[in-house]
């Protein structure tokens, strides 16, 4: 009868900002690189299995930080995290399910708490209030549907869920400093990555 080697066990790692495939393409070449053994990786989660002999858990950390990106270390910050992604996801990745749906009720599907403690969480947490970001990564997507030329404004306005294509042009001056035309000849209000809206 054949020995089977024991499994190693594993660690699992919750990092903030990994907001896309590339992260997860580069975190996972780069710890790889680096002589880790990744067994699962996902956005905001990495699962290392752990050689005692060649490293430590504060070594993983190490090196993911050292790649630029942050470890959670609450549950709190977690969640913080998640309701993020959910924004990101619905804004930039499902273009209008059905006029972007309700932005709280999606979030409170994807996360299973109340909208007001995701809300209290959120701005508890961070710079702004939860409705403030999801209208920054709403204005972020505007400028790249803008850039790609493919679509209209009044399109745009209705895969963002405006009500109208001028009431997107006045929160649009209103978070930019300028109007939609003067964005597309290049004026002020250039592109930020949308792991830094704030």
């Amino acid at each position: 009868m054949e020995k089977t080697k024991p499994q190693r066990p594993t660690e699992t790692f919750l990092v903030k900002n990994m907001v896309c495939r590339c992260c997860i393409w580069y975190l996972n070449e780069k710890l790889t690189h680096q002589g880790y053994h990744i067994t699962g990786i996902e956005l905001g989660k990495v699962t290392v299995s752990m050689d005692s002999s060649r490293y430590t858990r504060e070594d993983i950390e190490k090196s993911i930080e050292k790649l630029g990106f942050e470890l959670i270390r609450n549950r709190e910050k977690w969640l913080v995290e998640q309701i993020k992604r959910a924004v990101i996801e619905l804004i930039h990745q499902m273009n209008n399910v059905d006029s972007i749906t309700r932005k709280s009720d999606y979030i409170v599907e994807k996360l299973g708490l109340s909208y007001p403690y995701l809300s209290r969480l959120f701005s508890a947490n961070e710079p702004v209030t939860l409705e403030r970001y999801i209208i920054l990564q709403k204005i972020e997507r505007i400028k790249e549907l803008v850039n790609q030329g493919e679509f209209s404004l009044s399109e745009i306005a209705y895969m963002m869920d405006y009500s109208s294509v001028q009431y997107l042009s006045r929160q649009f001056h209103a978070v930019t400093g300028v109007t939609v035309s003067e964005y597309k000849q290049g004026k002020g209000a250039s592109r930020k990555p949308i792991d830094q809206l704030y």
